[in-house]
């Protein structure tokens, strides 16, 4: 049974920025530090991530990474946040589940339930072949989640309620399955 964790895959969420002062912010590169991810024999995915785990790699800007763009303070304030934001202490664990995996060479299509901040719904993920990885993408819509965006300077600041998580693994062992 194949498992993966930070030390042989990633996993990153991408935050976007809007409002009329988006300007004066980032979008963001946050990668989550401790998770596994289990794939059984039978192709079921079980995956758990720590709330509290989110760093900030760097902001996002003209769609390009800029790693310089932020100070250290500027970093531990917006990690402060994330883990403010998904209420990382009363809900320690991001948990998905699959309920289907449909596979072909090169991609899936992954169904299945992702609980956060304690809340459960539904999930649907596209896997991609990428050289020797698998990515999987899915789109988060935060208020389904009870999750209320980040706002900032009277919400003429905020984070757009959809936010990307990115994850890969190696696909030697993904692809056998």
């Amino acid at each position: 049974m194949p498992r993966y964790d930070a030390a042989s895959a990633e996993c990153f969420v991408l935050t976007f920025r809007e409002g009329i002062l988006s300007a004066v912010g980032h979008d963001l590169r946050l990668r989550v530090a401790r998770f596994s991810i289990e794939v059984s024999d039978a192709g079921e995915i079980d995956a758990r991530f720590d709330a509290a785990s989110l760093e900030v790699v760097c902001a996002i800007v003209a769609d390009a990474d800029a790693p310089n763009a932020l100070s250290p303070k500027d970093r531990r304030e917006i990690e402060s946040n994330a883990r403010d934001v998904l209420e990382a202490r009363r809900h320690p664990e991001i948990r998905f589940k699959s309920t289907s995996v449909a596979r072909k060479p090169d991609s899936a299509r992954i169904e299945g339930r992702l609980t956060l901040r304690g809340v459960e719904r539904p999930l649907t993920a596209r896997a991609t072949l990428i050289g020797e990885r698998f990515e999987a993408e899915m789109r988060l819509h935060q208020p389904d989640f009870g999750i209320a965006p980040f706002r900032a300077m009277f919400g003429a600041l905020r984070l757009r309620p959809d936010v990307v998580v990115r994850v890969n693994v190696p696909a030697g062992a993904a692809r056998a399955q």
